[in-house]
């Protein structure tokens, strides 16, 4: 099976959505810490923003977490399931 790009895309946003949940950071709060915009973070999170390999690293290191945990594909099962219903 080919991986989809999009599906990628929603994987990462998810992961790091729920790890800044997790931190109890709102998107202002982790926009602010970043250094980005709000809406940027909100692109991010619904998997509508391409990210650089730095991007990644950089948020990795604001979240306090291992890479891996952004980078973790477990959850994209489930949204090929879903999306394939």
């Amino acid at each position: 099976d080919m991986i989809n790009y999009n599906d990628v895309l929603k994987v990462i946003g998810l992961n790091i959505r729920s790890i800044r949940v997790k931190r109890k950071l709102s998107q202002e709060s982790f926009a602010e810490i970043a250094g980005v915009h709000t809406n940027y973070i909100g692109k991010i999170e619904r998997g509508e923003q391409n990210l650089t390999i730095k991007k990644i690293v950089n948020l990795a290191n604001i979240l306090q977490v291992p890479i891996e945990e952004i980078l973790n594909f477990k959850t994209l099962i489930t949204i090929s399931i879903i999306n394939f219903q």
